[in-house]
């Protein structure tokens, strides 16, 4: 899902090739290009979007992440064994990169904290051709703290519980949920500083709404701020 930068990069580590699995070597790269670019290609329109909401160039974020180490990173939960209720599957956190983008899994059980309201919120996603996308710490870091990113978490709620039994009766369908993200992100070598107009609009944002914590953030190599 990345392009070779024309530079040696500082965090080799963070850029290495992707590991093909031997039993699926035939079938696995052209069918996980496929999907990855068609998520890669989606994200990054919303990356241009965004930037055109904030007043900058289309371009701004796709530049910064030309050479970015993007993942599509599917993982996948037995619900046979974790699916009783207030299970959880994904703890409590909010992602490292700059935005990540999902399908919608047959099994419910993603939520997020609002940010104006601090409450916790089931995510519910319609059927069809829907994405969710959610916000990184690299955004929220170039943005200096106007755009936050993201708590979440996915715990087995009732929901997930009435479509499990759904399944379990029709049995068609193993009780396994697919949660296929793709998280995108900012070119390792890329210097991660707020931009100034963002910086000074977030202070003004947080100052009307009354937020007294302010939150640094450090210029720094967007590697040094993947491995911190």
């Amino acid at each position: 899902m990345s392009s070779t930068p024309p530079y040696e990069t500082q965090f080799p580590s963070l850029n290495m090739s992707n590991v093909i699995p031997s039993a699926f070597e035939g079938v696995w790269k052209p069918t996980l290009d496929k999907w990855g670019q068609a998520m890669k290609n989606a994200v990054e329109g919303v990356a241009e979007m965004t930037a055109l909401g904030l007043g900058l160039d289309q371009r701004t974020f796709i530049d910064a992440g030309l050479y970015g180490p993007h993942l599509l990173a599917p993982t996948a939960s037995d619900l046979n064994k974790y699916g009783k209720k207030d299970t959880i599957l994904a703890g409590f956190h909010s992602d490292l990169n700059f935005l990540t983008i999902h399908g919608r899994s047959r099994y419910p059980g993603l939520h997020i904290w609002a940010r104006n309201s601090g409450k916790r919120i089931a995510v519910k996603v319609p059927p069809g051709r829907y994405l969710l996308v959610q916000a990184g710490k690299q955004l929220e870091h170039i943005t200096g703290g106007l755009i936050k990113a993201g708590f979440h978490e996915v715990v087995v709620n009732e929901a997930t519980t009435q479509v499990i039994e759904k399944t379990r009766s029709q049995g068609t369908r193993p009780l396994i949920r697919i949660s296929s993200t793709f998280f995108w992100h900012l070119s390792s070598d890329y210097d991660l500083e707020p931009i100034q107009s963002l910086q000074s609009l977030a202070a003004e944002v947080r100052q009307q709404a009354g937020e007294e914590e302010v939150q640094t953030y450090e210029k720094m190599k967007v590697g040094t701020q993947v491995q911190n």
